[in-house]
């Protein structure tokens, strides 16, 4: 985690500055407290390398505890992982368990505006670009957009295929 959480080039369009071994360490330790909180509002998931099992991610979706069957969802990846696919299967990973495990009605998530990768990422999942958060983000000194990102439970249906899947059980 800290080679993700730690890492200048990893946190570049992330909402917070690098953090530091402490600081990680303390994040894993909430992260491990939450999946045995009920009702479990926090999912963080570990992404590993199809074949070596090494950890080169993770993924959170966060239940949104303002709006009923809401969550949003966040991801990261060390540098080295990126631009191979395993950002769309994180997201898609994480829509399934928030839509099919969780019931979940919206599902969101906002990036820099210079995540170009990122924004491909979450359209490429069927996700809608819904506008702008102006001034979200204070990091480095400075206020930093976001961009939103979201979808709702009958398009990750359609996306996912289960639409059909439900019209021929009808």
């Amino acid at each position: 985690m800290f080679a993700i959480y730690g890492s200048p080039e990893a946190t570049e369009h992330l909402s917070f500055e690098p953090r530091t071994r402490h600081e990680v360490e303390q994040i894993l330790a909430r992260s491990i407290a939450s999946a045995t909180t009920e009702p479990r509002t926090e999912y963080v998931l570990a992404v590993t390398e199809r074949n070596t099992d090494k950890l080169i991610g993770l993924g959170r979706l966060a239940l949104d505890p303002h709006q009923p069957r809401a969550a949003t969802f966040g991801f990261a990846l060390r540098p080295q992982a990126w631009g191979v696919g395993y950002g769309l299967e994180s997201v898609r990973l994480l829509l399934a368990l928030g839509f099919e495990e969780l019931g979940l009605h919206r599902v969101w998530g906002a990036r820099s505006p210079l995540n170009r990768a990122s924004a491909k990422t979450m359209t490429a999942a069927g996700m809608i670009e819904e506008g702008t958060i102006r001034e979200h983000v204070f990091k480095a000194g400075l206020w930093r957009d976001s961009v939103v990102h979201a979808i709702l439970d009958r398009e990750w249906a359609v996306e996912s295929g289960q639409l059909a899947s439900l019209h021929q059980n009808e």
